[in-house]
């Protein structure tokens, strides 16, 4: 316990030390943060009314984000399985990485659930022995579990390597390698199950589909290693931290295939609508032509599908897709494009219109806007802090060597110098 104790002291130390940009970029994030807890308060306040969720519309941007960050957590089993299970070295160096998007993301997961439910404070009817989870009746209560190991499992492997690592030894991959294998179903679960609670509300037709949890899959695995892709370059500029182009490149390449099954499958739904014309047409025809006047949803939609096909082209094209350029413009707009898809271009029309017929236009509020931007601000803010942590260790510039002593902490954004050597006690000195 009491390497464990120095370890998390060490960590706490790098948290506090870092460059001008480091402190301003966590300056304007805290800001943000401030903003959504200040609009969360208000919606506590007044209730859900100050959202523009009714009965028609029981979800909306919340669970939008909630879906779509779902997606970006999963994404972290693209690195998982080339680097562990085909032992590829560029991309099993940057693995860690990818867990620590994951925990990010699940704690964006869970707050953005947190924001959407009414009374937070009944929370603990879920609690097993002191509520009741019902579990495994409940597909609610499936995803608690799902997600919450997902963040515990996450958090756990990434802590074991990074604390060996501070300790100048190797993981035990006995103990490791286990864990890492059980996080890829684990990861598909996530989203698996996510896509179950859509899909089997049999009244709402455009959920309805057997195709819905591939569909998630696979636009995860769009969406999130975009994002990593563009998380990778920023990290390489800014720290001494490694990373080969050859891995990026790679990942790019994992993108095409797997926007290319995205497409595939979104195609062949709107095939099998537009095909059988019944009356269950009238959500997807309301996404993407309009319904009786409404149309707010289209011209985001199809904003969003000429992203996805172009960023799809730019990926395919290997030219592109390992020219920087090209390839960070496709990783922006497959971003933007899943999800656009995946939040309100999948939740809102399958409430609309509803099961007698109405149709409620529904915009989120200026208050569930600023909610969610500072819920996105805490998921950067936790990423940026377990990214000062990793690099240095990763890096070997912190850690604790056999004669027991630690290297200096410089002031770099993310990374640390070897200036000079001092006590473990003297880290905890200003």
């Amino acid at each position: 316990m009491q390497k464990v104790w120095a370890f998390i002291k060490g960590c706490f130390t790098l948290l506090g030390k870092g460059s001008k940009l480091y402190y301003a970029w966590a300056a304007v994030l805290l800001v943000l943060i401030a903003v959504g807890v200040l609009a969360y308060i208000n919606q506590l306040y007044n209730g859900l009314i100050v959202t523009a969720m009714r009965d028609q519309v029981s979800w909306g941007f919340y669970i939008s984000n909630f879906t779509f960050a779902v997606g970006v957590a999963a994404a972290a089993v693209l690195l998982v399985i080339p680097a562990y299970v085909y032992q590829w070295k560029p991309i099993k160096e940057i693995a860690i990485l990818g867990e620590l998007v994951a925990v990010s993301a699940m704690v964006m997961c869970l707050m953005f659930v947190t924001v959407d439910i009414g009374r937070p404070d009944r929370f603990w009817h879920l609690i097993p022995k002191i509520g009741i989870l019902n579990f495994p009746q409940s597909l609610l209560a499936w995803d608690v579990v799902v997600l919450n190991t997902y963040l515990v499992l996450n958090l756990g492997i990434a802590s074991y390597m990074l604390y060996s690592y501070y300790y100048r030894r190797e993981p035990n991959m006995k103990f490791v390698f286990p864990l890492l294998m059980f996080s890829i179903p684990a990861a598909v679960s996530i989203h698996t199950v996510t896509a179950f609670l859509y899909n089997g509300l049999a009244a709402r037709p455009f959920w309805n589909a057997s195709i819905l949890a591939p569909r998630f899959l696979a636009s995860a695995f769009c969406s999130g290693p975009a994002g990593m892709i563009l998380m990778f370059q920023v990290v390489r500029k800014w720290t001494n931290f490694d990373i080969q182009d050859k891995a990026i490149f790679k990942i790019a390449e994992l993108i095409a295939y797997a926007m290319f099954i995205n497409l595939f499958l979104l195609g062949a739904e709107v095939f099998k609508e537009y095909y059988s014309d019944t009356a269950h047409l009238a959500p997807m025809k309301y996404l993407y032509q309009g319904l009786d006047g409404h149309s707010d949803l289209v011209s985001y939609i199809w904003t969003a599908t000429l992203f996805n096909i172009t960023a799809f082209f730019l990926f395919l094209i290997p030219q592109t897709r390992e020219n920087f350029i090209s390839l960070n413009i496709g990783c922006v707009l497959i971003f933007i494009g899943v999800y656009i898809e995946k939040g309100m271009g999948l939740v809102i029309p399958g409430f609309v219109p509803d099961v007698l017929g109405d149709i409620y236009e529904y915009s989120p509020t200026g208050t569930e806007m600023l909610v969610g931007i500072g819920i996105w601000a805490t998921g950067l803010l936790v990423f940026t802090m377990l990214l000062r942590i990793a690099i240095p260790i990763m890096n070997g510039d912190f850690h604790v060597g056999e004669d027991g002593i630690n290297p200096y902490i410089g002031d770099q954004l993310f990374l640390v110098r070897k200036k000079e050597v001092v006590e473990e006690e003297d880290l905890l000195t200003p």
